[in-house]
Order: structure tokens, then C-alpha cells, then sequence
């Protein structure tokens, strides 16, 4: 009898151990799809905190424009690094952060806020010579870097059309068109992920864990604590500015407009207005440094026709006179419809440096309402700078040192402050700079610390008058 009950008493332990194993199985299994369960719902919860990074960022730059624009300033800089804006901002169980990192070769730390596309070169409309001035730059790949933005299937000497990527194991065809992304120049002939991302897999202009491991993860680094980003961080496929003036009003064309027109603009008085329209009818302005070439025109001789010096009286001194060219592009009229012809323009010029950079965010020479790719003198770096004409390494570091000890420059013409700078130079120069940035790049993190859930997008904007367009977008960098 004492032998049943124990063989039953077994069989109770036994059943008990099985139900133990089953129900901790359970709970265990019960927990952890609790766990994946917060860890999906705080992933989605971070994501949705980084989206409000973007938002806040939208907000503030539309404020500070409009700001800007009440003041009359091109260029604060005041959300390009701004911590007490951008850090940990605290929202709801988490936290988001708007950040970048260094934007070249160094050790520069994070930053909070956003980057403007306008410190980069434009790879849509940078020249040949400047995008083979950009470092570490093959010659060779600049002509197969050209044709595969331009529209048309002719090759350039040593370029890349249709035939070089039709014979690859994948064969693709060239866009023959703008580059939508800066990634899409690894489709270039020749363009390795080393020359354009360097350790930056991702492109997200920070240095993350996988990118600083030596071979142990992709990509290969050399686990030296600093990232090397290739030439992404140089280049941008999205810079544009209207062209208006800092206040958003429209610049006054000085090729084409009237005298009357002129004269609206401030310190341009009446005489400097005919001197203009006189300048232009000999030679077309190719940039506003040529407006120091304005010189009043001669008096017109009754007897003569067009423009001509009045003799002076006998004995008195010769004035100065400039035979300015005659110049008619492409064998049509000259500005606003007149044809191209001689004058002669005496004296000296009518307007001098200093009224220059008065006047020079208020007149343009180009009828465009919006100029692509122009590079803001007032945040590029000295790598960009230095791949634009009239510039070289020396005077790139010269412009950087001058904004940072005198501050931003409030206009291009202001660039005749910069030690070594000339006015030959800043002619080259002039229309491929700006001084204001309307094309930003938000990147954006949501964190929340109970799980560790993170979530990083980037959108690229562009701010208009009234509103602010997204231009590109990605998220999980």
C-alpha cells in the first residue's frame, strides 16, 4: 500500500516538474514578446521623435528667414550650431536632437543644428575646372562626371556615354540628366565608394560605431577616431537662392533695366544711371564688379552723331578717355533691345568700391528668379572654396579668416575686404557666390532611454517666401 502511494507521489512530482517547465517556458516566452513588443512601439514611438526634430527645424528656420528679411541680413548663422535649440530636446517619454558632424577632414565634435547645402559645391552645375579642382579628384573622371549629367549621348574626350556601361555585367544607361542624390555618382564611371563616401557608409556625416572598428564590420576603416566622408561632404545636388535681395525683395537687373529703373535703387542717382546704361551699350556686364568700370559718357557734339568728347577749350587739360569696345553677343541687339555700340567714356569712374558694397544686394545682372548651385561664401569651407574661379587655396583661407574675425560678410562685394582679394579676382568670383543660404539639411535623432530605441531621418529642404519645400528624404541612417 505504502509502495502505491509513493508510486503515485512520483507521478504527482513528475506531472508537477512537466507543468513548472511548461508555465516558466510560457512566462518566458510571455516576456519576451513583451519585451520585442516595447522594444517595436518605442522604435516607432523614436521615429515619430525624430520627425518633430524635423518640424522644430522647419519652424525655426522659417522664423529666423523671416526675421533676417525684417532686418535686412543675409546671414545669421544663428541655427547652424545652436545646442540649446537642437540637444535632448525632451518630448513626451523621449528625446530628439537635430545634429551633424564635422563637414570635412578633422576632429570636430558634434554639432546641433542644421547644415546648409549652400556650403557645398553643386555637382549639377560646378564647371570641369571645378570639380577637377576638388581634392583628390582623378582628372579622368571629371569628363564621365559631366556627361552623365548632360542631356545628350556625346561623348566627351575621355567621357563615359551609353557604350561604357552597356557592356558591364548589369548594364544601365547614363541619366543624361541633373543627379538626383550624391550616392548616384557611384554609377560614374570610375567613381569608387572610397573616393565619394570614404568611411561614411551611410552619408550621414557622422561617425558611427561600424565606421570606426578597424575590418571587424562594413565599411573598412582605420579606427583612428575621425571620419573620412570622401567627397560627399563636399558636395551637394540641391543648392539654390532666389534672387532677391536680404529684405526678399527683387534685385534690379542692371543689364536690362531703364535709367528710371536704376535710379529707384538707393545711391544710385541719375548721372550713375546713364553711366550704367552707356557702360552696358559698349560692353555686356558679365558680373557687378563690372559696374566699377561705370564712367559718365561724354557730352554729345551737336554735330556729330552717337557719343563723342566735347573739344576742350584751348589750353586746358585732356580729359581721361576710355574707348570702351564695341560688343554685341551673338550678333543680336545689345541690352534692353538697343543694338551694341562704341562710346566714349570719359572721367573718372562713377562708382567706387565703397558705393559698391552699398548697392550690391540690390541690383544682379541675371533675369533668373532663382540661381542654382551658388556657393555662401559665409559658410563654406576652405576645400569648396578654393575649387571656384578666381580663388586659390591661399585666398579660400584668407575669406574664412575674415568672416570669422570681422563677421559674416553682408554681401559678395564685401569680399573686397579680404586681404589679397582683387577686384580681377572677385569678377571671376562674384557670380558663383551668395552670402545667404535657402537650402538646409536637418538631420534628425529620436531617442527613448527606457529601451534604448533610436531613429535617425535626414530631409533636405528649401525655403521659399512662404513655405518650405522637402526636396529629399531618408530614414534608419
Amino acid at each position: 500500500m505504502n509502495r502505491r502511494h509513493g508510486s503515485v507521489l512520483v507521478g504527482v512530482l513528475w506531472c508537477v516538474a512537466v507543468l513548472s517547465v511548461v508555465v516558466i517556458g510560457g512566462l518566458h516566452s510571455s516576456s519576451l514578446g513583451l519585451r520585442i513588443g516595447h522594444q517595436f512601439g518605442d522604435t516607432i514611438q523614436a521615429r515619430y521623435l525624430a520627425l518633430a526634430g524635423v518640424e522644430r527645424a522647419k519652424a525655426l528656420l522659417y522664423r529666423e528667414a523671416a526675421q533676417r528679411r525684417r532686418s535686412h541680413v543675409n546671414h545669421s548663422g544663428q541655427l547652424l550650431d545652436a545646442p540649446e535649440l537642437f540637444r535632448d530636446v525632451p518630448l513626451g517619454r523621449g528625446s530628439f536632437s537635430v545634429l551633424h558632424g564635422d563637414t570635412g577632414r578633422g576632429s570636430v565634435p558634434i554639432r546641433y543644428g542644421v547644415l546648409d547645402e549652400e556650403s557645398r559645391l553643386n555637382v549639377n552645375t560646378a564647371s570641369a575646372e571645378e570639380l577637377g579642382r576638388l581634392p583628390f579628384m582623378p582628372a579622368e573622371l571629371v569628363p564621365a562626371i559631366l556627361d552623365w549629367r548632360d542631356d545628350d549621348d556625346q561623348v566627351t574626350p575621355n567621357g563615359a556615354e551609353i557604350e561604357s556601361y552597356a557592356g558591364l555585367p548589369s548594364p544601365y544607361r547614363p541619366r543624361n540628366g541633373p543627379f538626383q542624390s550624391v550616392a548616384e555618382m557611384l554609377m560614374v564611371r570610375g567613381v569608387t565608394r572610397p573616393l565619394l563616401v570614404g568611411e561614411d557608409a551611410n552619408l550621414n556625416g557622422l561617425l558611427d560605431p561600424e565606421e570606426n572598428d578597424g575590418d571587424l564590420s562594413q565599411p573598412p576603416d582605420n579606427q583612428d577616431g575621425v571620419l573620412d566622408p570622401g567627397w560627399s561632404s563636399w558636395l551637394t545636388v540641391s543648392s539654390a537662392v532666389e534672387n532677391a535681395s536680404a529684405s526678399g525683395e527683387e534685385r534690379v537687373n542692371v543689364q536690362t533695366a531703364d535709367a528710371a529703373t536704376l535710379s529707384t535703387v538707393p545711391g544710385i542717382t541719375e548721372a550713375i544711371a546713364a553711366g550704367i546704361v552707356a557702360t552696358r551699350g559698349a560692353q555686356e556686364f558679365q558680373s557687378i564688379v563690372d559696374l566699377l568700370n561705370v564712367r559718365a559718357p561724354a557730352p554729345q557734339d551737336p554735330g556729330q552723331s552717337g557719343f563723342g568728347p566735347t573739344p576742350p577749350p584751348q589750353g586746358a587739360a585732356q580729359p581721361m578717355v576710355i574707348e570702351s569696345p564695341r560688343v554685341q553677343t551673338g550678333g543680336g541687339p545689345g541690352p534692353a533691345g538697343r543694338p551694341a555700340a562704341s562710346a566714349n567714356l570719359t572721367g573718372a569712374p562713377l562708382i567706387s568700391e565703397s558705393l559698391l558694397k552699398d548697392i550690391a544686394d540690390s541690383v544682379t545682372v541675371s533675369d533668373a528668379t532663382t540661381l542654382p548651385g551658388l556657393v555662401n561664401v559665409n559658410t563654406a569651407g576652405v576645400e569648396v572654396l578654393a575649387c571656384l574661379p578666381g580663388l586659390d587655396r591661399e585666398l579660400a583661407q584668407a575669406i574664412v579668416s575674415r568672416r570669422s574675425s570681422a563677421g559674416f560678410f553682408p554681401n559678395v562685394a564685401a569680399l573686397l575686404d579680404v586681404p589679397g582679394l582683387t577686384t580681377d579676382a572677385l569678377r571671376q568670383l562674384a557670380p558663383r557666390v551668395t552670402t545667404r543660404s535657402e537650402t538646409f539639411r536637418i538631420l534628425s535623432e529620436g531617442l527613448v532611454p527606457a529601451t534604448g530605441a533610436r531613429q535617425r531621418m535626414e530631409v533636405i529642404v528649401h525655403l521659399g517666401a512662404s513655405d518650405i519645400n522637402t526636396l529629399a528624404y531618408r530614414e534608419n541612417l
